[in-house]
């Protein structure tokens, strides 16, 4: 069998060094041993075959010293980030992945069965098998500052497999680990700050100070004199954990559909912890990492993971950083919910005076309350501190005239989509700005190019297409439009990072990427329920790959009088794929905004005046006829996409799909996974891409 620590040669070890100190107040020495990959905070550090080593070896430094203690902590921002994940593509059989998984547990478990008090002091981000490091250890202290804490595992389509499933249960509760391990992950991977952190039990001590290590070895003291007690809240074994592995059961089926072997392991992995053996848990952990890392499933989360931590932060064809032009004062034109999004993300990350402008005051007054509105709800959760909400209201302000926007670097619209309003509103606005201002539009699907032909600098114009709700997917398509000059996109780009949304560079094309695609989608759903199919049939036709919501869901969140605009202007560029339903306009006219009601008994049934509008033809298709078409249609699309030059590579239209419509992680971007379905091939004659470029099999 080959050595698992030659699948990693591209490691960034992430070494751990002892160092034994004498403590005043401590009967004996502590070894502490620290974290440390040798780069700065922007590599955070990670655990493969070498640094599980050389932590094993610090640890028999440690422990030959017979110290009072044990400490482990990292170096500066950073604890401990989880596994190296560069070697796994390279992984061929089952018993390399096997003493992988084996050698994370042999090495943390030492930390857990020490007859020595063992500390973590978490002074940085700690994740997956960083976190897994950190609750292998009898105590836990936290720094206030620390940023990040998170189970990612799930959102990858796998699990924690260094004792995460079978320590944190038995540590705070079952309900709360699936919070924890599932539900935050499926929830577009969201985090813990330290303070939750330590509210749900995961840290003993949250400490507020520059000096967290020396304040940590204080209170460790403490503990180890018995002058401390840590507290732990008594388990139930019983119905407590009986419900939280039904409610864990139920997020996985809902978020996933069973489409994600990851997700559903991590259920039962939960509900083995109710034992309390760490030999049988961490045996099941093991063996079930040891099968993952040989799934699709497992290579395909990993492919997307590389995208979204990759080539998101490097987007292709972006110009040079040094052609940007500083942004010191936003304009919004516009003050309903999405221009108030807008303004209320500029202006908390960037900082910069922020005018929004409409046609009538109330509109002004209304949109200025809605971006303070939201600014109280941060601070009431404690994100933003009394300071910080009064320095960002005050940086807001209403206007009826254009004019204030002159001294503006950056104006965004965000009017009705009507191609003649928008050209109108950019019109308006040039007769004020500086010639160097750039002009953005949050346009959907309408050219940019058109948008900006009759201005007297083109140029300057650039889509900036964000995806609601703002504040949460991280997608931003930038548009250049065929006149658009470098600098203008180069701004777009830096102020695109400064909001901290992963950015795409698209060529003007009608609808861009997500939009185009799921138009299309959505359009050969529809075309079924038009020939006679049922709308159960169609709406739950692609379940089998859990997607975050059903196509008739997605057209009520997106609403149906936008999806029907969307079509039109796709209809009118392309009217050969993408077709206008008679039935779909009758439910727009009608003002209806969803397919589905409940009835009295709370079943989800078909809205009686839905059915009664809806004409029907008398050709229903199967199940597996509309995803095989939809599907299909998607793989056609996507390769007439690429011939056009809307993106550089497929790897952007995956990652697009990924941050901007919620395409599950554990499929591997849309690309990699028509291409494992067999679907590439037979729609295209070819695949999207090279099984080593996806790290997929074929």
């Amino acid at each position: 069998m080959t050595d698992p620590a030659t699948l990693f040669p591209d490691e960034v070890v992430t070494q751990a060094r002892t160092r034994l100190v004498d403590v005043p107040g401590l009967s004996g020495k502590l070894a502490l041993i620290t974290l440390d990959n040798g780069h700065d905070h922007t590599r955070p550090s990670t655990f493969g075959p070498g640094g599980l080593q050389s932590l094993n070896a610090a640890l028999d430094e440690a422990f030959a010293a017979e110290p009072a203690a044990i400490a482990v902590t990292g170096k500066p921002f950073i604890f401990a980030v989880g596994a190296d994940l560069s070697g796994i593509g390279r992984i061929t059989e089952r018993e390399q992945a096997r003493q992988i998984a084996q050698t994370g547990h042999d090495v943390f478990r030492r930390l857990t069965e020490s007859k020595v008090p063992t500390f973590a002091f978490v002074n940085g981000a700690a994740l997956g098998g960083g976190l897994e490091l950190a609750l292998s250890c009898h105590y836990r202290t936290v720094s206030k500052s620390a940023g990040m804490v998170a189970f990612p595992e799930c959102f990858l389509g796998l699990f924690p497999g260094w004792g995460g499933t079978q320590l944190l249960p038995n540590l705070i509760g079952p309900d709360a680990a699936v919070t924890v391990i599932l539900e935050n992950a499926l929830s577009q991977n969201k985090m813990l700050n330290p303070k939750k952190a330590h509210e749900l039990g995961i840290f003993d001590e949250l400490l507020d100070s520059p000096d967290f290590l020396e304040e940590s070895i204080r209170w460790a003291v403490r503990v180890v004199n018995g002058e401390h007690t840590v507290s732990r809240p008594e388990i139930d074994r019983g119905k407590g954990w009986d419900d939280a592995v039904a409610r864990a059961k139920a997020i996985a089926e809902s978020r996933t559909h069973g489409a994600s072997p990851g997700v559903t392991k991590a259920v039962e992995l939960i509900e083995l912890a109710r034992g309390n053996d760490l030999d049988a848990g961490y045996a099941a952990e093991t063996e079930a990492l040891a099968d993952a890392l040989m799934t699709d499933e497992l290579r395909a989360g990993l492919y997307s993971f590389d995208l979204t931590q990759k080539r998101a932060k490097r987007p292709a064809g972006a110009p040079d950083k040094s052609l940007a032009r500083d942004v010191k004062k936003v304009g919004v034109v516009g003050a309903g919910l999405m221009a108030g999004q807008l303004a209320l993300l500029f202006v908390r990350r960037l900082e910069v005076p922020v005018v929004i402008t409409d046609i009538d005051q109330e509109r002004i007054d209304r949109g200025v309350g809605y971006i303070h509105g939201e600014i109280d709800k941060l601070a009431a959760k404690g994100r933003l501190s009394p300071d910080a909400v009064n320095k960002l209201k005050g940086l807001v302000q209403g206007s009826l005239d254009k004019a204030a926007f002159a001294d503006a670097d950056f104006v965004i619209e965000a009017v009705f989509e009507e191609m003649s309003v928008k050209q109108k509103v950019f019109a308006e606005l040039e007769e004020h700005v500086s010639p160097e201002a750039i002009l953005a539009t949050n346009t959907s699907s309408l050219s940019i190019t058109e948008m900006a032909s009759k201005l007297q600098h083109p140029e300057r114009v650039v889509g900036f297409h964000f995806f609601n709700p703002v504040a949460v997917l991280p997608l931003l398509e930038v548009v250049r439009g065929e006149r658009t000059d470098d600098a203008a996109l180069a701004t777009a780009f830096k102020v695109g990072k400064k909001l901290k949304k992963s950015c795409v560079l698209v060529k003007d094309a009608p609808a861009f990427v997500v939009n185009r695609l799921l138009t299309r989608f959505m359009g050969e759903v529809i075309a079924t329920v038009d020939e006679g199919t049922p709308f159960e049939v169609a709406d739950g036709a692609l379940e089998p790959l859990g997607l975050p919501m059903t196509p008739m869901v997605l057209l009520q969140l997106v609403g149906p009088a936008v999806a029907q605009h969307v079509n039109e202007t796709m209809h009118a560029a392309y009217p050969d794929r993408f077709g206008l339903s008679d039935n779909m306009q009758r439910f727009v006219d009608a003002g209806k905004t969803a397919v589905w009601t409940t009835d009295e008994s709370g079943k989800q049934v078909v809205d009686p005046e839905v059915a009664e509008l809806w004409k029907q033809g008398d050709k229903p298709s199967t199940a597996e006829q509309v995803r095989e078409r939809a599907l299909h249609a998607l793989a056609e699309e996507i390769r007439i996409m690429l011939e056009e030059g809307v993106v550089a590579e497929p790897q952007d239209i995956d990652l697009c799909m990924l941050l901007g419509a919620g395409w599950p992680f554990w499929l591997g971007g849309i690309t990699p996974y028509l291409d494992r379905a067999g679907i590439s091939e037979k729609v295209n004659g070819k695949r999207f891409l090279d099984p080593g470029v996806a790290s997929v099999p074929a």
